[in-house]
């Protein structure tokens, strides 16, 4: 069939565009022949012979799963004689792409519950199937659906890995995670609930801190609003919910530049703020600790904020 009329494939399964099975011997025994004649002719009383294979109706998805792999098969031998870089090269090579879309559309159903749009998914399956048709040679003997499906998953699966992620993990973790899930999948079927923590490190064999920090980071695929409802159970948001302003917080720079001016200070000046301020002693008791007369107390503790100031830089 020429690349210009090959018509749009619908979404086949991966066993629809392998090759068809073979056919499978007639199940009809072999009639007895004619004692008389020696002919092997049919007793007409024997039940009519089961149907074979042959005779059997193919689905639509298989007849057109055939008619994909037969095209693709003509167009990569139309390929494989034309120059890269022409028109035609480009015009039977884009007829490839389009004829084998429906691989693309099956990988990429794998990943729907990725909460990714499926157009995106299946924009990245198409590239691992562009490269795939690039590096394919069909002397090998190998079909081409059974080439490019690793090519095709394996370039949705980095597109996940590096791009989607809204925090990104390490590599390892991510593969670790990969295989929490599948063994989650597997004990949830084979216990009727879901596992625990043990028991998924039991599977894998490894610890259930790794477990733990697995599941945190399949959580890294889409970040949650802080300000965002909780929806169903009528709780309040998550920034609701993590705690409370701390009023000392905003005394937290304060304190530190105050620490830092202070060193600048006499030590007998630097003693007088720690009395006042500090132990919260007054003046009389300040100048009765340290021998000296009120007066000459408010005096220091005058000249000591009149250079605090000057130091002041913010103030300043």
């Amino acid at each position: 069939m020429p690349a210009s009329t090959a018509p749009p494939q619908d979404e086949v399964s991966p066993d629809a565009v392998q090759a068809p099975a073979p056919a499978q011997p007639s199940l009809a025994p072999p009639s007895p022949a004619s004692p008389s004649s020696g002919s092997a002719s049919p007793d007409p009383a024997s039940p009519d012979p089961a149907p074979t294979a042959d005779d059997l109706p193919v689905s639509p998805a298989k007849r057109r799963g055939a008619d994909t792999r037969a095209l693709t098969q003509l167009l990569f031998g139309q390929l494989k004689e034309l120059e890269p870089g022409t028109p035609e090269h480009a015009r039977v090579r884009a007829a490839l792409i389009e004829a084998n879309l429906p691989l693309v559309r099956y990988a990429a159903a794998r990943f729907r519950s990725r909460n990714e749009p499926m157009e995106d998914v299946v924009q990245v399956g198409t590239i691992g199937l562009i490269n795939a048709i690039d590096r394919f040679d069909p002397d090998r003997g190998v079909q081409f659906p059974t080439f490019a499906m690793p090519t095709v998953v394996g370039e949705i699966k980095r597109y996940f890995r590096d791009n989607v992620r809204t925090v990104h993990v390490p590599r390892r973790l991510h593969e670790l995670w990969v295989q929490v899930n599948s063994a989650t999948e597997d004990l949830t079927t084979a216990f009727g609930r879901s596992p625990s923590t043990t028991e998924i490190a039991q599977r894998l064999r490894i610890t259930e801190e790794e477990v733990l920090s697995c599941i945190e980071a399949g959580r890294s695929y889409h970040a949650t609003s802080l300000e965002a409802a909780q929806e169903g159970d009528g709780m309040p948001g998550l920034l609701d919910r993590l705690g409370y302003e701390d009023p000392a917080l905003d005394g937290v720079e304060h304190r530190d530049l105050v620490r830092h001016l202070l060193v600048q200070l006499p030590e007998r000046e630097q003693r007088i703020l720690l009395l006042r301020y500090y132990s919260n002693l007054t003046q009389s008791q300040i100048s009765a600790e340290l021998g000296v007369s009120q007066m000459h107390v408010s005096r220091l503790l005058a000249r000591s904020f009149q250079r605090l100031r000057s130091a002041n830089r913010i103030e300043a």
